[in-house]
């Protein structure tokens, strides 16, 4: 499963925003991803975690090993599958749509997506069905590239130019588009509760701060490559 990761495309913007440099991510490490910021939103009394798109595993062991968690995953990759499988209790391969069935109902405490649903041709229907793999108290945990990021938007605004990338908010392999408000949208259209969205990989710069400040706020959220979401069923 590629994702977007902690940041990319941003390469030609460093003099722009020296803070950002320590975020980029280079394609050939998508599967080597720990994704340390989305730790924060896995609730601490998770014991059962599903991670779809698990890449090589290494998030989910930071899981099994802070929170003694039994964790799985989901994977498309056979090979990074098969590293995932030696550090987790169960991996799967294939597509999340196709492989549901496979998975126990009522059982999971937290679902994770990673910067995954982007890549899904059909998230909706997806998150729809993955309500039943839920427990009780269960929540699904998402990170979600923010189309309307600032350099992303400044391509659209003032180069009046989509275009694709190998990695990034532009990735060639993303087949949805998200803002903050979609985002809110999604999961209320689907009948969930949003418990936290909350902008990571955020523009340090005093520049941008002052082209907000500007909009009078406006732009608030272009500021963040991501948005990070607990959600649960209502």
């Amino acid at each position: 499963m590629v994702r977007l990761h902690s940041a990319a495309n941003l390469k030609g913007y460093m003099s722009y925003d020296q803070n950002i440099s320590d975020l980029l991510v280079k394609p050939e490490d998508y599967f080597v991803q720990t994704r340390p910021e989305m730790l924060a939103f896995i609730p601490k009394n998770a014991k059962k975690i599903l991670e779809i798109g698990c890449a090589s595993g290494l998030f989910g062991a930071q899981l099994k090993r802070d929170l003694k968690a039994e964790v799985w995953g989901v994977e498309t990759d056979n090979d990074t599958a098969a590293v995932a499988r030696e550090k987790l209790d169960h991996v799967l391969v294939g597509d999340i749509f196709q492989l549901m069935e496979d998975l126990p109902d009522r059982y999971f405490d937290c679902l994770v997506f990673n910067d995954v649903l982007e890549h899904l041709v059909d998230p909706f229907a997806v998150l729809l069905n993955m309500k039943g793999k839920l427990s009780q108290d269960g929540v699904v945990v998402c990170s979600i590239p923010n189309v309307r990021f600032f350099y992303t938007f400044k391509n659209f605004l003032i180069k009046k130019q989509w275009k694709y990338e190998d990695a990034g908010i532009m990735d060639k392999t993303h087949l949805r588009f998200f803002t903050k408000n979609s985002i809110i949208d999604m999961f209320n259209s689907l009948g969930y509760r949003i418990l936290k969205i909350e902008g990571i990989n955020g523009i340090t710069s005093w520049k941008f701060s002052l082209i907000n400040a500007l909009s009078l706020g406006y732009l608030s959220d272009t500021r963040y490559l991501q948005f990070a979401c607990i959600v649960k069923p209502k």
